[in-house]
C-alpha cells in the first residue's frame, strides 16, 4: 500500500508504511461504539474533515487545522480494526502516513489521498495532530477525528448507487443563517446518499452577505487568494454542512461564482486565486502531470460512469460569436470526453456539467455574451461545441446517456430527441439552488428537440439519484424534504 501526500499542490511520494499504531481499546473506537458516527475534535480541527474523489482503490482526505500542525492518517478496514479491538492484547500495526506540517502556504489545508485500497469496501480513519511551538518542538499528538468511507466496486461489478447532486450554495444573500447554516444539507442527509455531486458555486465570491439576517464573516467580495480563502471558511462554519461532509463522500467540480459570474478561465485574471482556493478546500484528484485539471470520470461498478467537466477553466470568451472557434470545454477536454463516451463499457453514462443545455443564460453589460450551452439572438453561446457532442452520441449510437447540470436556481427534465426519429436519444436533469435566490422560468432554446417533462422554480432543492443495471431514476426533493418530481428511464440493451 502507497501513500502519497498533496500538499500546497505537490505530490510528494512518501514511504508505503512510515509508522505504525497498536491496536487497542484505549486508542480504537469499536463498531459498537462507532456507530457509523465520526468524531472530529472541533478546537483542533475546526473546520471538520471530508472525504472526496472516492474510487475503487482510493480516496482523497482533506483537513484544516487552526495554525500549524503535525498530522499523520491512520487507517485499516473496518473489519481490521474490530478484529483488533476484540483482542486487546494483540499488537498490530495498521498503516500511517508520514507526519506532514499545515502551513500557512495552504491555509493550513491539507489532502492526503489513501491509495492501493480494496474495492467495496469499508474502511475507517484516525487523525493525529501534534501542536508545535514557534520553535517547532512537537508535543504529544492527539486523536483529533475518526471517521469512515467505503471504497467504490470495481468496473465488473454490478451494483446499486444512490447519490444526490446539485449546486449554488450561499448566493444573493441567502447564506449561513443560525448554527446550521445550511440544513438543507441535514436533508440530503436522510436521504442516505452514498456520494454527493457538488456541481459548482460552492461559494458566491463575487457577492455580499450581509448580517443580519446572515450570519456575520461574509460581507465583502473576494478578489484575492486570502479573501477567496475567508469565503471558504465561511461556508464550513455552517453546522450542516460539516457534518454532512464528515459522513458522505463528494465529488466537487466549480462553476462561474467560485471566482466571479461568468468568467471564461483563459481571460480572467482572478482564476488563479479562485482556483487555488477551491482547490485547497475541497479534495479533488488531478494527474500529477496536469495539476489543475478539475475534470475527470468516476466509474461505480458496471452501471455507471460520471464524466465531470469543467465549464470553466477553457471556454472561450462568452461575447465571441459561436462556431468552430468556440469553446467550452477546450480542444484536449472535450476529446477526453468523446473518447470516454465511446469506449464506456458502463450500463449508464452520466455526462455532469454545470451549466444546462437548453436553458438560455444570458449575460449583462459587464460579461455579455450567453454563459450556457444553448445561445441567443446575438449569435453568441456554445451551440456549435454542443452540437458535436450530441452528433457523438447519434453516431456512436451511445445508449443510456444522461446529463446532469445545475447553475440556473431552478430544476428541469428534459428527454431529447435531437434526429426527430420518435427515439429519446439522452435525459437531462437540472438541480438547485442549495440556498439562492431562485430562477426565472424563461423560454427554452429548443434546437435538440426535447419533451419538457419537468420545469419549476421557487424552491431550494437537489436531485437525488438511484441506479440499477436496469434503470436511472430521478427525484427531486426540496428544502422540506417534499418530492417535488419523479421519473424512471429504464435501460436500454
Amino acid at each position: 500500500m502507497r501513500v502519497f501526500l498533496w500538499l500546497a499542490g505537490i505530490l510528494v511520494l512518501g514511504s508505503s508504511v512510515v509508522g505504525c499504531s497498536a491496536f487497542s481499546n484505549k486508542s480504537v473506537r469499536s463498531s459498537s461504539s462507532f456507530e457509523g458516527k465520526p468524531f472530529v475534535g472541533s478546537d483542533v480541527l475546526p473546520q471538520g474533515v471530508a472525504v472526496g474523489d472516492v474510487s475503487s482503490q482510493s480516496a482523497l482526505l482533506w483537513l484544516r487545522t487552526d495554525g500549524p500542525a503535525s498530522v499523520q492518517i491512520e487507517w485499516a478496514t473496518v473489519s481490521r480494526w474490530e478484529r483488533a479491538s476484540k483482542l486487546a492484547t494483540v499488537m498490530a500495526p495498521v498503516p500511517r502516513t508520514a507526519s506532514i506540517m499545515t502551513t500557512a502556504e495552504t491555509d493550513y489545508t491539507l489532502i492526503i489521498p489513501l491509495e492501493g485500497l480494496v474495492p467495496a469496501t469499508r474502511y475507517r480513519y484516525h487523525i493525529l495532530v501534534s501542536s508545535a511551538d514557534q520553535t517547532a518542538r512537537r508535543l504529544a499528538a492527539s486523536l483529533a477525528a475518526v471517521g469512515e468511507f467505503t471504497t467504490l466496486p470495481d468496473d465488473k461489478t454490478s451494483a446499486a448507487v444512490t447519490f444526490a447532486w446539485s449546486g449554488d450554495l450561499g448566493g444573493q444573500k441567502r447564506c449561513r443563517q443560525g448554527a446550521g447554516g445550511y440544513p438543507i444539507f441535514d436533508i440530503i442527509h436522510r436521504q442516505h446518499p452514498d456520494f454527493f455531486l457538488f456541481l459548482g458555486d460552492t461559494i458566491y465570491s463575487d457577492d455580499i452577505c450581509p448580517s443580519p439576517p446572515n450570519e456575520p464573516g461574509a460581507d465583502f467580495k473576494a478578489t484575492t487568494l486570502q479573501t477567496y480563502r475567508v469565503r471558504h471558511r465561511y461556508q464550513r462554519g455552517a453546522e450542516a454542512l460539516r457534518q454532512f461532509l464528515e459522513t458522505t463522500p463528494v465529488y466537487v467540480i466549480w462553476d462561474d461564482h467560485d471566482v466571479r459570474n461568468n468568467f471564461a478561465g483563459p481571460y480572467d485574471e482572478q482564476m488563479p486565486a479562485g482556483r487555488q482556493a477551491l482547490r485547497e478546500y475541497w479534495p479533488i484528484a488531478s494527474p500529477a502531470r496536469d495539476p489543475h485539471r478539475l475534470y475527470r470520470h468516476v466509474r461505480y461498478g458496471a452501471d455507471l460512469e460520471l464524466f465531470i467537466l469543467d465549464t470553466r477553466q477553457y471556454r472561450s470568451r462568452n461575447a465571441d460569436p459561436d462556431g468552430p472557434a468556440k469553446t467550452m470545454l477546450g480542444e484536449t477536454q472535450l476529446a477526453w470526453l468523446l473518447d470516454g463516451l465511446r469506449t464506456s463499457t458502463a450500463t449508464w453514462k452520466a455526462i455532469v456539467t454545470s451549466v444546462p443545455l437548453s436553458i438560455p443564460k444570458g449575460g449583462d453589460i459587464n460579461v455579455p455574451g450567453y454563459d450556457g450551452w444553448a445561445g441567443g439572438m446575438d449569435g453568441t453561446g456554445f451551440e456549435r461545441e454542443r452540437r458535436v457532442i450530441v452528433d457523438a452520441i447519434l453516431d456512436h449510437r451511445l445508449k443510456n446517456v444522461v446529463f446532469l447540470a445545475g447553475d440556473v436556481h431552478l430544476a428541469q427534465a428534459n428527454a431529447y430527441d435531437p434526429d426527430q426519429d420518435g427515439v429519446i436519444d439522452f435525459h437531462e436533469y437540472v438541480a438547485g439552488p442549495l440556498s439562492a435566490r431562485h430562477g426565472r422560468l424563461t423560454a427554452t432554446d429548443d434546437g435538440l428537440h426535447q419533451t419538457q417533462l419537468f420545469y419549476e422554480s421557487g424552491f431550494d432543492n437537489f436531485g437525488l439519484v438511484r441506479v440499477t443495471k436496469d434503470e436511472f431514476a430521478i427525484t427531486v426533493v426540496d428544502e422540506t424534504g417534499t418530492k417535488r418530481f419523479s421519473h424512471v428511464v429504464p435501460a436500454r440493451p
